[in-house]
């Protein structure tokens, strides 16, 4: 497995790196890579999707070094497999497609409706009044705790696997 950048090196997404993030599939298929390898038949399963446009977007994400080619290895049938694994370079990176703001929470969206409303654990909703650097405050101290227990995930597998995400917006 390629080693990811450093824990807590954010940098800013290449405009290759932040085209493969733009689209919410891709942003699920790097979710679901991120704690076991699968082959693209599996993804396309997983998302209900045609194995050909999962495969589409594999390569997108493998080109952009963000999913990998695992070892080949032979399937159940015997046939020759071919399994994919995130390489966790998604996360340090800031700054995705600004032409596509939304794909993050589309994916967010999907997720939460494939694990259905009793997945829910926590959640709060709020309204404040904020200047840009207040804005980057609360970016700051949320991301820094955030990357905290993504450095000290592997100490938890033994727990169930969460997802969440965090989105500040400016009200109409």
């Amino acid at each position: 497995m390629a080693d990811p950048i450093a824990p807590g090196e954010r940098r800013e997404a290449t405009v290759r790196e932040a085209k493969a993030m733009a689209h919410p599939l891709r942003l699920r298929i790097l979710r679901l890579c991120l704690h076991q390898e699968l082959t693209n038949k599996q993804l396309a399963e997983r998302l209900g999707r045609d194995p050909g446009t999962v495969l589409y977007h594999v390569r997108h994400l493998t080109r952009s070094g963000l999913l990998e080619q695992g070892a080949v290895r032979t399937g159940d049938s015997g046939a020759l497999e071919k399994p994919y694994r995130s390489t966790g370079l998604s996360w340090w990176l800031s700054n995705p497609d600004p032409e596509q703001p939304l794909a993050p929470i589309e994916a967010f969206h999907e997720e939460l409706r494939e694990a259905g409303p009793d997945s829910v654990r926590t959640h709060a909703r709020f309204a404040l009044h904020l200047s840009a650097d207040d804005i980057a405050a609360i970016d700051r101290r949320i991301c820094a705790i955030i990357d905290e227990y993504t450095q000290t995930d592997d100490q938890r597998t033994d727990q169930p696997l969460h997802g969440g995400i965090f989105v500040l917006h400016r009200l109409a």
